[in-house]
């Protein structure tokens, strides 16, 4: 995958609303607080931040939306991407239920901001999650029991083996738990409109402009090639990117590549064919397959989480396999766009939002694990509550849960998480 300047060469890009070009850092400036990061997690802690009447800069080193947040499935799924209730030894039960509820009131809130601003962003509800084996589609009977125990709103049903074709056009999956209150949108569109949003609001946005050193003190210092932003307070939102800036929090996210590839516009019947009811569909699998129709009725089909650091040379020739598993129909379909990206990956699954100890003036919110559409929207809203009222229940929690150092240093790190991934499929093969 490039390392443009530029966004990716994703279909998302090539659809994208007026992208809007801001300028680089060229002057001393002073606010409140500076963002680094122009992703999800950037963006909504300043519109959060502007809203509670504080002044923000925001840093972005290449574009908004350039990096996960501008490239992803575009799956708003629930969830925070683990079975939090491993957590409650370090949280207790009451923080366990808060994090449930965090998994499915973080998609309300993207839903929420979509339609505040009216962010033109092809937001589509119904998801289908897939199971890969009878075991796994049991197991979806307790998950729907739990969903409906926590209150859930939103319709959600199983769909047996016999049924699965009404879902999706398929032969491959063992059954299926659909959930209404989940979905699909274009994920670019919707970060570059939250950013328009954050500038309505005052939030001063400068691209371009990567960040040298971090001087910290009361005030933190930022430095920049052109320029320098001296703030009360600092967020790190820079996810998979933040690499050496921050060498406290750095060996505690490994970037992991994901990819995707867009087929041509399909025609009305074989889309209907093979998504129905036009949901975003996600299987079980460790390197999972997740894959939905665009506004335009492309397949867009992601997976192969990638630790090696290394990307596929061709990402179509090594995706359209595992897709032609799925819809063998598409042997002659063409594939017309072909990405990949970063994905911020914790040892536990788990998002790492809190505070520096040694620097408590400075905050950050990272490795979503590729939950990030929902979760990064709701870790911005805690960051501005602890950094505008100075303290957060939410933050609180979500703090207390410990994140391990990836063992090994910058070399050995990727490796290293590679044999775990590689224990975690035989084990699977062996299930």
């Amino acid at each position: 995958m490039t390392q443009s300047r530029d966004h990716a060469r994703s279909y998302y890009r090539a659809t994208a609303n007026a992208v809007v070009e801001r300028p680089s850092l060229g002057a001393d400036l002073t606010a409140d607080v500076c963002v680094i990061g122009g992703g999800f997690t950037g963006v909504n802690t300043a519109i959060e931040l502007a809203q509670r009447g504080l002044s923000v800069i925001l840093l972005e080193a290449r574009r908004i939306g350039w990096g996960a947040s501008g490239r992803n499935g575009g799956q708003l799924i629930r969830g925070i991407g683990h079975d939090v209730a491993g957590f409650a030894k370090y949280v207790g039960e009451e923080g366990v239920r808060y994090l449930e509820r965090a998994g499915i009131d973080s998609v309300a809130l993207v839903g929420e901001r979509i339609i505040e601003h009216g962010i033109d962003c092809d937001l589509c509800w119904g998801f289908c999650e897939l199971a890969n084996t009878p075991a796994q589609f049991a197991a979806f009977n307790g998950e729907q029991e739990h969903l409906a125990a926590l209150g859930y709103a939103h319709e959600t049903r199983l769909v047996g083996p016999l049924d699965i074709q009404q879902v999706v056009g398929s032969t491959v999956y063992a059954g299926g738990l659909v959930d209404m209150g989940s979905g699909h949108l274009h994920p670019l569109n919707l970060v570059l409109g939250e950013a328009k949003v954050a500038e309505s609001l005052g939030v001063q946005i400068f691209e371009h402009t990567e960040v040298v050193e971090l001087i910290h003190g009361d005030t933190v210092k930022v430095r920049c090639a052109a320029g320098t932003v001296r703030a009360a307070n600092l967020v790190l939102a820079c996810n998979a990117h933040l690499e050496e800036l921050e060498p406290r929090l750095s060996g505690k996210v490994l970037p992991a590549g994901s990819y995707i590839i867009a087929t041509e516009p399909l025609s009305p019947a074989l889309a209907r064919q093979l998504i129905p009811q036009n949901l975003a569909l996600c299987d079980q699998k460790v390197g999972l397959d997740y894959y939905r129709l665009s506004a335009d009725r492309r397949l867009l089909f992601g997976g192969a989480c990638h630790y090696s650091g290394r990307d596929p040379v061709d990402i179509a020739a090594y995706m359209r396999p595992k897709m032609l598993k799925v819809f063998p129909q598409l042997a002659t379909t063409a594939i017309e766009f072909q990405w990949g990206g970063k994905i911020g990956i914790t040892a536990n699954r788990f998002p790492q939002v809190g505070r520096l100890k040694q620097y408590p003036n400075v905050f950050y919110a990272q490795g979503y694990s590729g939950h990030g559409l929902n979760v990064t929207h709701w870790c911005a809203r805690l960051l501005a509550e602890g950094i505008h009222a100075g303290t957060s229940p939410g933050l609180d929690i979500f703090s207390q849960v410990p994140h391990m150092t990836f063992p090994g240093g910058k070399a050995l790190r990727s490796p290293l998480l590679a044999l775990g991934m590689l224990w975690y499929r035989l084990r699977e093969l062996m299930h």
